[in-house]
């Protein structure tokens, strides 16, 4: 089986390139022929396939000239070059299947239809909400929304929620093209990592496309550690929609004795620094460093306030045999079995958020059993194996079917 791998990123740049690595290292080692394309980049992996690779585009890079604004803003939508790209590769390699991430702007959904021209059956996995919000987010002006619905896609210029007219009507534009192209029609499976994401994504694709797969993680790579140091960690993204201004009002509720580490960065990070000094600021972290600050947290934190879909956060906590704080909403309840391998509180609600984490501060034997219960979870439901075991199943049932 020849199998085409396709997302923007060939480096680590969040939960969904974890996810796209750890398929692509199981898919090797069981012997199957894999063939990447994505967007060049000093970070990148090595692959053989490279030279295949489109030109890296970045969006946020600012820009002289109408002419260049032009041009990025037309290959945001559509990608004449990942087209010509692909084409290329399609015809030295030709792959029988192909599984897209995230390929939205620098590689774009135009690459679907000429997946489809050469009779390749394709999967998209869905990392986010792009399919039924163009921003993919699913917020406004930091509140959860859903007014596109999978079909209304003027809105973002409409409503503005981008506060941005221009980034508006790009994402309108880029949204209302692959409506109309029908892009997303020849897509043969879309896989989401949570129930909820296919719920809402059923607005827009047929049921019979949709298959449920939760994303795995290799416990044997994570040693658990029931005991800890008695403080409270958050790992991620320091911006609006994850809740950690949430998450650090409910900790000026608690005994000013008790430690909040807080590890990534964001736009938020130099505003919250000044904001609450008490609070331990660690900045990013990777590798053992990181492990060790987990390894020693009495619970991790999730205050998310946008639809998260499957966390990889959260699978890697439960793997180190941590309990879990999280938000009551998207995913997450999915993941987190109340009372039983952490604990959950409603979305926005520093107060109750406060309430658990003294549940937890003041109860080190709960905290032990609830890890515990926590890594017997990911190990029985979220191991990488089973998942990858459900992925090659998919693949196979998709490549042979009738």
């Amino acid at each position: 089986m020849k199998i085409l791998l396709c997302n923007k990123f060939f480096h680590l740049n969040g939960g969904s390139e974890t996810v796209f690595f750890q398929e692509r290292e199981f898919l090797i080692n069981q012997g199957y022929s894999v063939i990447d394309f994505s967007m060049e980049d000093s970070r990148n992996l090595p692959s053989p396939y490279a030279s295949f690779f489109v030109p890296n585009v970045n969006y946020n890079a600012e820009n002289n000239g109408a002419l260049a604004k032009l041009k990025q803003a037309i290959s945001f939508v559509h990608s004449s070059t990942a087209i010509r790209k692909l084409e290329s590769l399609i015809n030295k390699k030709r792959p029988q299947l192909a599984h897209l991430h995230n390929i939205y702007h620098q590689l774009t959904p135009s690459i679907i239809p000429l997946l489809k021209k050469y009779n390749i059956k394709v999967i998209l996995t869905l990392h986010d909400y792009k399919l039924i919000c163009p921003s993919y987010l699913a917020l406004k002006n930091g509140k959860i929304c859903t007014d596109c619905a999978g079909k209304y896609f003027w809105k973002p210029f409409t409503q503005n929620c981008q506060n941005s007219r221009m980034r508006g009507l790009l994402l309108s534009v880029e949204s209302i093209f692959h409506q109309v192209k029908g892009s997303y029609d020849f897509i043969d499976i879309f896989l989401a990592p949570s129930a909820f994401l296919a719920k809402l994504i059923a607005q827009r694709i047929p049921k019979n496309k949709i298959k449920v797969l939760y994303n795995g993680i290799d416990t044997e790579n994570y040693k658990p550690y029931f005991t800890d140091q008695g403080y409270g960690l958050y790992l991620g993204r320091l911006s609006i929609e994850k809740g950690v201004k949430t998450l650090l009002a409910a900790h000026r509720q608690l005994d000013a004795s008790f430690n909040l580490k807080v590890v990534g960065t964001g736009p938020l990070l130099d505003k919250l620094k000044l904001e609450y000094p008490e609070v331990d600021f660690t900045g990013y972290k990777s590798g053992q460093a990181l492990k060790k600050l987990i390894a020693g947290a009495a619970f991790i934190i999730v205050p998310s306030e946008w639809y998260e879909n499957c966390p990889m956060v959260i699978l890697e906590a439960m793997a180190f045999g941590k309990p879990v704080i999280g938000s009551r909403i998207g995913g997450i309840p999915e993941l987190v079995e109340d009372g039983q391998t952490g604990l959950l509180f409603t979305s926005g609600n520093f107060e109750e958020l406060a309430s658990k984490m003294q549940q937890l501060i003041q109860n080190r034997e709960l905290r032990k059993k609830m890890g515990r219960n926590a890594r017997e979870k990911v190990e029985r439901e979220f191991s990488l194996k089973e998942h990858c075991t459900k992925l090659l199943s998919i693949y196979e049932q998709l490549l042979y079917e009738k």
